[in-house]
């Protein structure tokens, strides 16, 4: 029986000595090995060929994933190219909230999402998008330090969508003007829901997120007092 420490031996000298099967070539045809796929004794040129076959079908299987994130990718960017759109080709700036909300849901496939606005000016004080706002969620928009993604914990802003009944995960992004979590203070909740409990998780990657918001924050800044 081959101890531990000689079969380590043996590996190490056959590291530092590659030239040992050109030497002694008679012996690669004597060595068998069991294949991990059937079992059965095969060659050291045929288990390299396993080896070889093994590692081709990983790095094609890790190609496939990286083509499809591209994929993925360049459609969630074709599609916030188009909603970005929309809200440059926006006739009045009231109009705005309701463009912003209509493409997040159509464009992005968000089932619910509404937005509420404060320290707006005088005259869109009686809009749709700056009632109901309590001085308790205007502390909890500028507390937050990334956007909130997970489940609906009965929070006010929910409340804020009519089919808040239905709503099973939530993403809850704060609007501020500039880099969204640079700026303390924020004048807005932008609120997204699914009946889904998995589309919003609390492990969830972010990063798209946050370009919403900062997009959204700059765009409805122009309603600010």
């Amino acid at each position: 029986m081959i101890t531990d420490l000689e079969s380590d031996s043996v590996a190490q000298y056959l590291a530092h000595h590659p030239e040992f099967f050109q030497v002694h070539s008679e012996l690669l045809a004597q060595i068998n090995l069991t294949s991990p796929l059937n079992g059965r004794a095969v060659s050291l040129a045929e288990r390299q060929m396993e080896v070889m076959r093994g590692k081709y079908k990983a790095l094609e299987l890790k190609l496939a994933e990286l083509v499809r994130l591209a994929q993925e990718n360049d459609a969630i960017a074709n599609k916030f190219h188009a909603w970005t759109q929309s809200l440059l080709l926006a006739r009045n700036d009231v109009d705005l909230p309701h463009i912003l909300i209509d493409g997040l849901r159509t464009s992005f496939n968000v089932p619910f999402a509404t937005l509420r606005l404060w320290r707006v000016a005088p005259e869109y004080s009686h809009t749709w998008f700056v009632q109901d706002a309590s001085e308790d969620a205007k502390i909890f928009a500028n507390s937050l330090a990334a956007p909130y993604c997970g489940a609906n914990h009965d929070f006010e802003a929910v409340r804020w969508l009519e089919e808040y009944a239905q709503v099973h995960s939530t993403a809850i992004l704060p609007l501020r003007v500039g880099k969204v979590f640079e700026t303390p203070e924020a004048f807005g909740l932008l609120i997204l829901g699914s009946p889904d409990p998995a589309r919003f998780t609390a492990d969830m990657g972010t990063d798209f997120l946050i370009h919403i918001a900062e997009t959204a924050g700059a765009a409805m800044a122009c309603l600010l007092d």
